[in-house]
């Protein structure tokens, strides 16, 4: 049966999402002959939607592009007791810290490991992974940087991030931009729980006999009584009714939770993101 490949759009969510990005694969679980074309597409989008939120919003990777400044260690915030900033260009620097001189050996622009400066910036957590950095309107090779702590951006090739960028343009010379993946990869099996409740929205929107239920409780006909599920309860348990749908759902969502757990720091400076 075909599977349906998904594209990649931007979130709506700071380092996240508000909903999907995109339609999730599908591996049909019916004959798609048997469904109203015109119906498929929304019933892909409604099925993915529906998992979505099943799932806790977790799954589904989404690009998003950053208009970040660099983290400069060397900016003249460290100050000794006599108030003039420490620029930490020459060393050993004598230092007078409660009440007693030291000689430190480092200046104040250093890593955390030596006394060399790292040219890093700080990207909304947590990144996936990086898919191009754009710098004066020209693509940077990947191997001239890396992604620590999944969010540190950090400049392997020797060089430095620009110091500046030009926010009131949207790229060229004085510009520079991050193109990040957020969130999570779907797990095995999403095509076939796309493809099961797919193909029963389908057949529903397209007023056929599906498996998805209707509220109906009871049925009775020529003698032989048939009950359903209370649809209402079924809902609030986050199942559907739907046996490839609910196992997926008990597997990567067995708490039930409503969405991913989520970090705000409000004393930190965010990242722009342009045109959002």
């Amino acid at each position: 049966m075909p599977v349906i490949n998904p594209i990649v759009s931007q979130p709506t969510g700071e380092g996240g999402m508000r909903g999907p990005c995109a339609d999730w694969p599908v591996q049909w679980t019916c004959d798609l002959e048997t469904l109203n074309p015109a119906v498929t597409g929304i019933a892909v989008s409604t099925a993915t939607e529906t998992l979505y939120a099943l799932t806790g919003m977790r799954f589904g990777l989404c690009e998003v592009t950053l208009r970040p400044c660099r983290d400069d260690c060397g900016d003249g915030r460290f100050y000794d007791d006599f108030g003039p900033p420490w620029t930490g260009q020459y060393w050993p620097q004598p230092a007078l810290i409660g009440g007693l001189w030291f000689n430190l050996t480092c200046g104040s622009c250093t890593s955390g490991c030596s006394c060399g400066e790292v040219s890093e910036v700080r990207l909304p957590a947590p990144v996936y992974d990086i898919t191009e950095v754009v710098i004066d309107g020209a693509v940077l090779a990947p191997s001239a940087y890396r992604l620590d702590n999944n969010r540190i951006l950090v400049r392997t090739d020797g060089q430095k991030w620009p110091r500046t960028n030009d926010l009131s343009a949207d790229s060229g010379a004085g510009t520079w931009s991050v193109t990040a993946r957020y969130g999570e990869p779907l797990p095995e099996g999403t095509a076939l729980a796309m493809g099961q409740l797919a193909c029963e929205v389908a057949k529903a929107a397209g007023g056929g006999d599906c498996k998805l239920p209707a509220g109906l409780q009871q049925l009775v006909r020529q003698g032989v009584t048939i009950s359903y599920p209370d649809v209402g309860e079924l809902f609030r348990q986050g199942r559907t009714g739907l046996y490839l749908v609910d196992m997926f759902v008990a597997t990567w969502n067995p708490a039930g939770l409503r969405q991913r757990s989520r970090v705000y720091r409000v004393d930190r400076p965010t990242v722009r993101r342009p045109g959002t």
